[in-house]
C-alpha cells in the first residue's frame, strides 16, 4: 500500500524557496505556525554580564532578556558579535559573545532603544 506524499513528510526543500516548514508546508522564511509561537517573557530589561565560570579562564559577554525569537535573537547576536569584532553564539535565549564587551554591547543595544543594565560584578 503505497503512503501520500504528505503522510511520509512531504517536501523538505525547494531550489525556488529553500527549506520548507514540515507542520504548515510553506517557506520557512514565510511560515505563519512559527510566527504564531509566544515571545519569551521578560521585564523589560536587558542584562549584560561578563563570565568566566567553565571556560578555562577566558572571559564571555552574556547577554540575557531580550524578548525576541529564536531567528530575530540569532540575527541580534550577529550583529553584536560583528560590532565587537569577536566570535560566539546564541544558547537557550542566551547570547555569548567571546571576551569581555560589556561597555561596547550594552552601548550597542542603547543605540537601538533597549533598556540595558549591568549584572555581576
Amino acid at each position: 500500500m503505497m503512503k501520500s506524499n504528505r503522510a511520509v513528510g512531504g517536501l523538505v526543500y525547494s531550489t525556488d524557496a529553500g527549506r520548507m516548514c514540515p507542520v504548515c508546508r510553506k517557506p520557512v522564511a514565510s511560515c505563519t505556525c512559527r510566527q504564531n509561537q509566544a515571545l519569551p517573557k521578560t521585564d523589560g530589561v536587558v542584562r549584560v554580564s561578563r563570565e568566566t565560570k567553565g571556560r578555562g579562564g577566558k572571559s564571555v559577554t552574556l547577554v540575557k532578556g531580550l524578548a525576541l525569537d529564536a531567528l530575530a535573537l540569532a540575527q541580534m547576536g550577529k550583529q553584536l558579535r560583528a560590532a565587537c569584532g569577536s566570535g560566539g553564539t546564541v544558547k537557550g535565549g542566551v547570547i555569548e559573545v567571546q571576551g569581555d564587551h560589556c561597555e561596547l554591547v550594552m552601548q550597542t543595544l542603547k543605540d537601538q532603544g533597549h533598556l540595558v543594565k549591568r549584572a555581576g560584578g
